[in-house]
């Protein structure tokens, strides 16, 4: 197995395969009747348009959940947090950054998936296409993630102490 198995919670849509469960042949839909329909089935157009955006997705849980602020939140935070004009440039540039380099990312993994999605549509997946077409997605999705990550990270470089506890207590956390 490659590392598909590090396909990303915030891509991934979650479906209930639970005990309620009908079958088709009584008539009920499967909870994915309907999602045939989508150009890469595996995304809905709220989550491709969020990809292009270079919208986080929530990618960027693990640093903004433990104290790590993001990029736009401290932007949208900037006059509670006190922002000096430098730390404003700064955060700035870091968002402008991080949404070009968001974007482009974004655009590969709706390619990959559209890629791994094609494979099955033509009725061309094999053992030998699937496990590179299922890496590609996940290794696109993994430099999403770490695109997000790393402007969280690169922010603790231009708030204080203080400015990120108080960006966690305006946040909720």
């Amino acid at each position: 197995m490659g590392i598909a198995a590090a396909v990303s919670p915030a891509i991934a849509q979650h479906h209930d395969h639970g005990g309620d469960q009908h079958h088709a042949s009584q008539g009920h839909h499967s909870p994915y009747a309907g999602l045939q329909e989508r150009a890469v089935k595996v995304l809905s157009e709220q989550q491709i348009a969020g990809l292009r955006g270079g919208k986080g997705l929530g990618m960027a849980m693990a640093a903004e959940l433990n104290g790590y602020p993001g990029p736009l939140h401290v932007l949208e935070l900037a006059a509670q947090l006190d922002l000096t004009p430098e730390q404003t440039t700064q955060t700035r540039t870091l968002f402008a950054e991080m949404q070009s380099h968001a974007k482009s990312a974004g655009e590969e993994v709706i390619a990959a998936e559209a890629a791994l999605d094609g494979l099955f549509r033509d009725k061309k997946a094999t053992g030998e296409n699937l496990s590179a077409a299922v890496d590609r997605a996940a290794i696109a999705q993994a430099r999403l993630r770490e695109t997000h990550l790393r402007y969280h990270l690169a922010m603790m470089e231009v708030l204080s102490g203080s400015q990120v506890a108080a960006y966690n207590k305006l946040r909720g956390y």
